[in-house]
């Protein structure tokens, strides 16, 4: 029983850590990057399905990506997508493919990216934090029922202790790594 406690809490601050991930690989950093357009969704077949499942994209070299529809009939569903969002890219359509110039980061845009991801940062902490307490919670409460003595629930407090102190510190390598590669130019 406590160590599924305990394995459900550290399941948690995987996601948080995981969540916190993906969203710095979604940062443009003035480098072409397939992950910049996994949160795009385009509107095709008469919905919303993520651009992956209409297209593939690859890298050419640093400075451009390449989208290539599978269906020549989304072409313009895709151009769309990426016009609409918020990545300040311009497409051009040549034939069933679009190509994507990176443009280089301004000295102000850099900045803000990296306020961004600081932001993001302080979110996923929030995240781990949240499931320690809720961890924690569930211990006192097995305690207060009768099911654990109090060794045991100080034992298991010090340990998801140790697990956030992890995944925190992981969470702030990453932001450590995205702030260099945001500033590098």
């Amino acid at each position: 029983m406590l160590e599924e406690l305990y394995k459900n809490t550290e399941i948690k601050m995987q996601k948080a850590l995981e969540v916190t991930r993906n969203e710095f690989a979604a940062i443009r950093t003035g480098r072409a990057s397939t992950a910049l357009l996994d949160r795009l969704h385009v509107d095709a077949y008469g919905s919303m399905v993520p651009l992956k499942q209409v297209a593939s994209v690859s890298t050419p070299d640093a400075r451009s990506l390449v989208v290539t529809a599978f269906d020549r009939n989304t072409v313009s569903a895709i151009k769309k997508a990426i016009e609409t969002s918020d990545l300040g890219l311009t497409p051009n359509i040549d034939g069933s493919s679009i190509r994507l110039g990176i443009p280089p980061l301004t000295e102000e845009r850099r900045k803000d990216l990296v306020k961004t991801t600081r932001h993001m940062a302080e979110e996923a902490r929030v995240r781990v934090r949240s499931s320690r307490r809720n961890g924690i919670d569930l211990v006192k409460k097995l305690e207060k029922e009768g099911n654990i003595t109090e060794d045991q629930r100080r034992n298991l407090e010090e340990e998801i202790q140790k697990l956030t102190d992890k995944y925190v510190k992981d969470i702030d390598h990453h932001l450590e790594t995205k702030e260099v590669d945001i500033m590098k130019v």
